[in-house]
């Protein structure tokens, strides 16, 4: 079985314009939502018996912020990889795979990780917000060059997605004003 997990960074702080987006911290929100979804992605892998191999990460802070998060709550050592920021869809999936293991996660960035997740949800995800999770799993997955040279070479059969997203997400509607 082949394990894909996207994670997109969480809430950035834009308090500040003169700081280079690379070195954007999380804000109060992302701080909270980040270690939250951590735990709820590490309850939802282990009571499906899933084991990541590595955790990979953009090294934009608010990136390695947040893998730093997910990293503690799936007792793995997150590993910085500068081809994730602002890395396209193709990109993403072609370093997951170059690792060559069996259950990789991604942190990384929009729009990458939307248009990613888009086109192996075969659209039913169509946006991931701020600290979203997408796991995609697999019975029988190809890519990389094991495959007579054809790098990005997707066989797939049989798979599931689950998408856990941030508990304090955008409403779908107005909120109604709660009286006390």
């Amino acid at each position: 079985m082949t394990t894909l997990v996207l994670v997109r960074h969480a809430k950035s702080d834009w308090g500040s314009p003169s700081l280079d987006d690379h070195d954007r911290p999380l804000n109060a929100r992302g701080m909270r939502d980040a270690p939250a979804q951590a735990r709820r992605l590490a309850a939802a892998l282990e009571a499906s018996d899933v084991r990541l191999d590595v955790l990979l990460s953009s090294t934009a802070l608010r990136a390695r912020t947040t893998a730093a998060f997910f990293g503690a709550a799936l007792g793995l050592e997150p590993e910085l990889d500068p081809d994730l920021y602002g890395a396209p869809a193709s990109r993403l999936l072609a370093v997951a795979a170059e690792r060559g293991v069996d259950a990789v996660m991604v942190v990384a960035h929009d729009p990458g990780m939307t248009v990613l997740a888009e086109r192996l949800s075969s659209g039913a995800i169509g946006h991931m917000p701020t600290c979203a999770v997408a796991t995609f799993r697999w019975e029988k997955l190809r890519l990389g060059r094991g495959d007579g040279g054809r790098s990005g070479c997707l066989e797939l059969r049989r798979s599931r997605t689950r998408r856990l997203t941030p508990r304090v997400s955008v409403p779908l509607r107005p909120p109604v004003a709660a009286t006390r």
